[in-house]
């Protein structure tokens, strides 16, 4: 130990004081009185119940149509659930079964432009952990992109020694349904651009990136890609590389920029590619106008309303406690806070 030096010169570990560290700084401590809780409630009520309306009214006045196909488009001579099955499996699978689907569609109300075309899948577990990670973001957005695809896109990662573009299972099962739309055998145009992100065509899809040795292998698992048009213009894809979060889902496939009139029949020319059958999944075609809350979706108006309902009944329960059964107010004096204001 050196000259002079002693244990109590030693540093201190105590902090330097101030009203900061020892959380002494100005603060609203607001005393919950009934008075204060009642009102809370009642306000959360009053603003809850009319936003719940608002919202359930605006859903109630979006026109949907859908369509579920996946059963009638598929002919099958059995009637046991098993047999059935395999009927349709197998003639998904077949290369020489017409696949094309005629099905008539009666507008119940007359829907205003744009009209938005969805698919619906059922069943369908896109955010299985090993499917959301089959695929790779820098291929799709970097043309001299030299990275080791196995690690992420297996096994649909390379066909022999050349990679694939888009690599991944996400890629590979690529919804391939189409349809098409006439009335009075007028067709009926399909707007299919600016159905995906802005910032998807913009960002994480390359311009210079062009499919490549894309379904070439020897197991086909959904649509092709044409490998003269570049990622970023690829809106089919972006839009399904964007994966859901439920089994049941829909993915906008385009617009119909005019109006349907009530009462008018839609013919629709579905050719019926897509193999959900396997896993026993289905697939709709829905038709949807929408609104300032965007397309039908009741459970936010009636969440909402159910919420300011209950507030209102609490609020309710604690008057008529406060009524029948009083309790004594305890003396604010005593609060720690107002023992010692100044934090000494």
């Amino acid at each position: 130990m050196g000259e002079g030096s002693s244990p109590s010169s030693k540093k201190s570990r105590k902090p330097d004081y101030s009203r900061f560290t020892q959380q002494e700084l100005p603060a609203c401590k607001p005393i919950l009185t009934p008075q204060w809780v009642v009102t809370v409630f009642i306000f959360l009520g009053i603003v809850f119940i009319p936003i719940g309306l608002a919202a359930l009214s605006a859903s109630e006045k979006v026109v949907e149509i859908v369509d579920r196909y996946d059963e009638d488009c598929v002919p099958t001579n059995y009637t046991k659930s098993d047999l059935a099955y395999h009927d349709r499996i197998a003639f998904i699978k077949s290369n020489k079964s017409n696949k094309t689907c005629i099905r008539t569609l009666t507008v119940s109300k007359k829907m205003k432009h744009p009209i938005y075309v969805y698919y619906q899948l059922s069943n369908f577990y896109q955010n299985h952990r090993r499917y959301v990670k089959s695929r790779n973001d820098e291929q799709l957005r970097n043309p001299n992109f030299k990275g080791n695809l196995e690690k992420t896109c297996a096994p649909e990662a390379m066909n022999g020694d050349q990679p694939v573009i888009p690599c991944g299972l996400i890629a590979w099962s690529l919804f391939n349904d189409t349809y098409g739309f006439s009335i009075k055998n007028k067709v009926l145009p399909i707007n299919r651009k600016n159905i995906s992100w802005p910032s998807d065509r913009k960002h994480k899809f390359g311009s210079k990136v062009y499919p490549k040795n894309f379904q070439k292998g020897s197991l086909i698992g959904g649509g092709s890609l044409n490998a003269s048009i570049p990622m970023s213009e690829q809106e089919d894809l972006q839009v399904w590389l964007r994966t859901a979060a439920l089994p049941t889902f829909r993915k906008l496939y385009g617009k119909l920029e005019f109006d349907l009139e009530a009462n008018e029949n839609i013919t629709v020319v579905i050719q019926n590619n897509y193999n959900t059958y396997t896993f026993e999944g289905t697939k709709s075609l829905v038709l949807s106008t929408t609104t300032w809350i965007g397309g039908k979706n009741k459970f936010l108006g009636i969440a909402y309303m159910t919420v300011g309902g209950i507030c209102l009944f609490v609020a309710i329960v604690f008057i008529l406690m406060y009524v029948i059964k009083p309790r004594p107010f305890g003396d604010p004096a005593y609060l720690s806070w107002n023992l010692n204001p100044t934090g000494n």
